[in-house]
């Protein structure tokens, strides 16, 4: 862990997004060298699938030694945004450090993406970190060592990063572009700087993405957060970096990466929109989670005999905790179209249209799907390399995985 050297106590921290998760643990780190902290979020009530509200991190951050100030700000809206800069200036003198955190998701294809999800993304990713930087910029340029940090990639331009969620793709990388324009235009007066972590990070948004099991292959938030630290305490002429957390934490003498690890010595999953081909992650992670007998259903009609175990494992149980009706289409080998109803009766499953409209259709190519049902490739894997592609309801996808915990010890 990055030890703390007080080098923030005093200083002043805008930070989108710090209710919860990276936000929070980058808030924490400077609270323990006694910082003032804005909490810039939505969340001001509880809600009902993510933990934390600006008033509970509120606490969390006095409680570590710093002071808080928690907003009610949708970063889409200027006002809001206006009216928490000049509270801070008030309550604290000043802004120091301004954390562009904030930021939605959502993985899906041209044809699949609302207009609605659309705008969500760049309002949030890009416009929300623009604005924000925009009405900061004024207070930060009286600080003696302001800092603007991105929570963004770097612009890696492989198309491989776009063809499966172009729009998400283009919301983040504006972030990117903020850092690129922001770092040259205000050289010499403000530090404008980005991170993003080698691996996914245990996060609400990424639980939601790849469902509970996700965790053990992340690491936790305050690797981000040291990362982060080491960056705000450089001197303002630290400007125009795209950096990647792990490499620069080894800059700065660390060796033991397991401590950040959520489950120490497990596979982990590498981030979005850095090299590592999504062909190679599949590699990665295939040892650890295939079963430790398998025998190869090949010449035996492999789909045939996975749906015959499906139908095995219906129960009112499954049907009621689900509610969905997925449609699977099949290229390769074993071309078909199946379907699986977990919303109707006691359920069923077989070969062709379901009875009635899919809420999910996952299409693939069916010597992944007979993997992905064998427990010897992660659905999160699948998608996130472009193996498997899902329309309609994602959470609905995420819950098919729990029918595929339960047919692993069968298949």
């Amino acid at each position: 862990i990055l030890f703390n050297s007080r080098k923030l106590a005093g200083c002043t921290l805008f930070i989108t997004g710090a209710s919860r998760g990276i936000g929070k643990a980058i808030a924490l780190k400077a609270a323990r060298d006694g910082a003032n902290v804005v909490i810039a979020a939505k969340t001001a009530q509880a809600h009902p699938k993510l933990p934390g509200t600006i008033y509970t991190a509120a606490e969390e951050i006095e409680a570590a030694g710093g002071k808080a100030l928690p907003c009610v700000v949708d970063v889409r809206d200027e006002k809001q945004i206006g009216d928490a800069v000049e509270q801070a200036v008030q309550k604290f003198g000043g802004i120091d450090i301004l954390v562009n955190n904030a930021s939605a998701i959502n993985l899906t294809g041209t044809l699949e993406t609302s207009m609605k999800k659309v705008d969500l993304m760049i309002g949030i990713n890009l416009r929300g970190t623009y604005l924000t930087s925009k009405l900061c910029i004024p207070h930060l340029r009286k600080s003696k060592n302001p800092h603007i940090l991105n929570l963004s990639p770097p612009l890696n331009l492989n198309p491989i990063w776009f063809k499966n969620h172009t729009a998400y793709t283009m919301a983040k990388y504006g972030m990117s572009m903020c850092v690129l324009g922001m770092a040259e235009e205000f050289r010499g007066s403000i530090a404008v700087n980005a991170l993003w972590p080698k691996t996914a990070i245990q996060t609400a948004a990424m639980e939601m993405l790849g469902g509970s099991d996700v965790g053990n292959k992340c690491r936790k938030p305050e690797i981000i957060a040291d990362a982060a630290y080491s960056m705000l305490t450089k001197p303002k002429t630290y400007t125009g970096n795209f950096v990647i957390d792990e490499d620069l934490l080894k800059q700065e003498g660390i060796k033991d990466f397991d401590i950040y690890a959520v489950a120490p010595g497990h596979p982990l999953l590498p981030d979005f929109f850095l090299d590592e081909e999504p062909e190679s992650l599949i590699k990665q992670l295939k040892d650890h989670d295939a079963p430790p007998t398998q025998t190869e259903a090949a010449g035996k009609g492999p789909i045939v005999e996975t749906f015959n175990l499906i139908q095995g494992v219906l129960t009112p149980d499954v049907v009621k905790s689900t509610q969905g009706v997925y449609k699977f289409d099949l290229s390769g080998e074993h071309a078909g179209t199946w379907y699986i109803d977990l919303k109707n009766d006691s359920g069923s499953a077989g070969s062709g249209e379901p009875p009635v409209k899919a809420d999910v259709v996952m299409s693939m190519d069916s010597e992944d799907f007979v993997k992905m049902f064998a427990g010897k490739l992660k659905p999160t894997m699948a998608f996130m390399s472009g193996k498997l592609k899902i329309k309609g309801d994602m959470s609905l996808a995420i819950k098919m995985e729990k029918m595929m915990g339960m047919l692993k010890s069968k298949l």
